[in-house]
This record gives C-alpha cells, structure tokens and sequence, in this order.
C-alpha cells in the first residue's frame, strides 16, 4: 500500500463501481475478477473496464479501449495493476503508455509472478495508492487469493442433513433431503467452481452425473470437472465417464497431493461434493476454506451422520468454525461457515503461488 493524494468519496464511488464490474468476470479460471473506472479531473466517470476471462484484456486495458485519450485520468481499480506478460502485456505498461496521472487500486497482487505494478507504476511518475475498500476486495476475490497464498485449490466442502445432523435414512436412501430450492443452489454453486470432487464409495453407490444444471434441467455454460478420490477405478459404464468437461481419476486418497495436481491443472476452486469419508477428510485435515450445510427441517435419526470422525476427542481438540452467513432457501437453510483461526492450514506453511494472475 502506498500513500498518495487523500482519499475523497468520488474515489470510494468509484472503487465501489469497480468492485461491480469485477463480478461480472468468471468466477472460475486461472485468473481474478478484476475491474476499472476511469475518471478525468472533476471525478467523473468517462470509462469503465472489467476482465471477462483468460486471454481477454485485462480491466485496465478493457478501460483504456474506450477512450481516445487517457492522459492526465485517473484509474481506480479493483487489484493492483499486473506486472508480467502472460497472454496479454502487463498493464501498469499499459497504464503509464497510455498518459494516466493517478492509480488507486483495493488490494496488493499477492503472486510474485504478476506483482510488483505499482513500484513500476511510482518509478514511472505516476501517484500511486492502494488500500481503498481492501476488505471488500478481499471478500470478492477471497477464493482466488487463498489459491494463489497456498498454492492449491480454494476447498469449499458442502453437505446436506436433517436437523439432527443425518445424511440419509437408516437404508441408505437420501433423495431428498433438502428441497428443489436448496438443490438449485447446490448447482448454481457447482457452476461457480472449476472442479467437484467426490470419493470412490459415492462414484460406485450413487452413479453421480455432477453436472451443473438450470432450472429446466438444462447444462449450464461452465462445468466443473469432475475429480475422484480413491484407488478402485470408475467402472467403464459410469456416467461420470460421459461428463462434458471430462474427468480426473487421482488413483489415491492423499489429499495434497491431489490438490497439488489440481493446482498444476490450473484449478483454483474445487467444491467437494462426496459423502462423510471424503468430506471428514478435508475437514480432520484442515484442508476446508468454507464449509457449506444445508440444513433439512426434518428428524431422521439412526446411524447415517453427515460426517465420520474428525479426529476430536475431547473439547479442546474440536473443530470452530465462525458462522458467515444464513440463507433461508424454500423450508430450508443455508449455513455458510469460515474455519476460526488457527483451525485450518490456510495459514500454514508457505506455498510457492502458481501463475496466473492479474
């Protein structure tokens, strides 16, 4: 973060309107969501920008495209300007070519890679500020952050129960727990992230698609790829073998070792959609980022929890989780819940960040 002319409300507007522009770019991929606002000297709006996917121009440039001349504007954007050529220029380069005066951006780029944008930009004369909405900014791009700090997928792990914590009934049978409502945004979140992953005991008891699919039953335009766990192979005749993104067969259970192959692929966020063996790993391995319970008005009883043991076995050893937000979805709830410090190792270690940045 570096200081630079104070900080008035026409800039926080502005960074504001950034931020709605970066979600507009796909949550999934190699890549942030990222977006820009131009303003000229009395803080008006005279372009805006965002990043629509890897290969596109990056917000700064999509911005700069739409003015005859940026000199003597300023840019505010969501993420420090990039300072590498992948499949597009670095656009601090493109930012100091192209006259602007000012750049005011939310956070620092964390990969060594593609940061270092403002530095450039300073030696270049340009006033230079970060910091602006950080926290908003870091709840948008939480996900990719995580992935790019720890050189690994983002984990979102996800189950559905009853009240008393069951995952289906005494038989075996769980269609449905939960209702149309809550199973629409199971795969609204599926389409949300670059790969699903389940376990080999859910591929051979259930025959899962793990498709993302609209209301109509329709395939939605992003799926994730499906990722199985295990050593027992997915039969020749299992649906997954007809996925449309294709599929990933690990061949084992070692859980870092799979998201280190995931994160070669290019994986930044994997939703883990197994039964309680898959989804008690990831979490008695710390290895959750969010956890996302789908809670069933309804009693079930008898031995089928949503979760095998976790390793606690005593209070002191249990696993906090800090509650993020409720959703109420037809009869049902939504529980969005964050690992509390220092009961994850999203902070452990240091990772060496893939590239792929801004």
């Amino acid at each position: 973060m570096t200081s630079g002319a104070p900080i008035d409300e026409t800039i926080v507007s502005a960074m504001r309107r950034a931020l709605s522009l970066a979600e507009r770019g796909p949550a999934v991929g190699d890549n942030p969501q990222v977006g820009c606002v131009l303003l000229d000297a009395a803080g008006t709006v005279v372009a805006e920008g965002w990043h629509r996917g890897a290969g596109t121009a990056h917000a700064e440039v999509d911005a700069l495209a739409q003015v005859d001349s940026a000199t003597g504007l300023t840019a505010v954007v969501t993420l420090e300007p990039c300072n590498h050529t992948g499949r597009t220029g670095p656009c601090a380069q493109a930012l100091i070519d192209a006259g602007v005066a000012r750049v005011v951006y939310a956070l620092d780029d964390p990969n060594p890679v593609a940061g270092g944008g403002a530095d450039r930009l300073r030696a270049a004369g340009i006033a230079v500020q970060g910091g602006v909405l950080a926290a908003e900014a870091d709840e948008l791009l939480r996900p990719w952050l995580t992935s790019v700090r720890l050189g690994r997928p983002f984990v979102t792990v996800k189950w559905a129960s009853s009240l008393d914590g069951r995952a289906a009934a005494a038989d075996g049978t769980s269609q449905w727990i939960t209702g149309t409502a809550a199973r629409q945004r199971v795969h609204e979140q599926r389409a949300a992230h670059d790969a699903i992953a389940v376990g080999t005991g859910t591929v051979l008891a259930d025959d899962p698609t793990l498709t993302a699919r609209g209301d109509g039953g329709e395939l939605l335009p992003h799926q994730p790829i499906p990722v199985v766990f295990g050593t027992t192979p997915v039969p020749a005749d299992a649906r997954l073998r007809q996925h449309p993104a294709g599929l990933i067969e690990l061949g084992h259970r070692d859980l870092d070792a799979g998201l280190q192959h995931l994160a070669e692929r290019g994986i930044r966020r994997l939703y883990v959609e197994g039964g309680p063996t898959l989804a008690s790993a990831f979490l008695r391995a710390g290895l959750a980022d969010e956890v996302l319970v789908y809670l069933a008005p309804m009693l079930i009883g008898g031995p089928k929890v949503a979760l095998d043991d976790l390793g606690a076995t005593t209070m002191s050893e249990v696993h906090r989780l800090r509650i993020h937000r409720v959703e109420t979805l037809g009869d049902d709830l939504l529980v969005v819940a964050r690992p509390s410090i220092n009961t994850s190792r999203a902070d452990a270690g240091d990772t060496s960040p893939t590239p792929g940045g801004h």
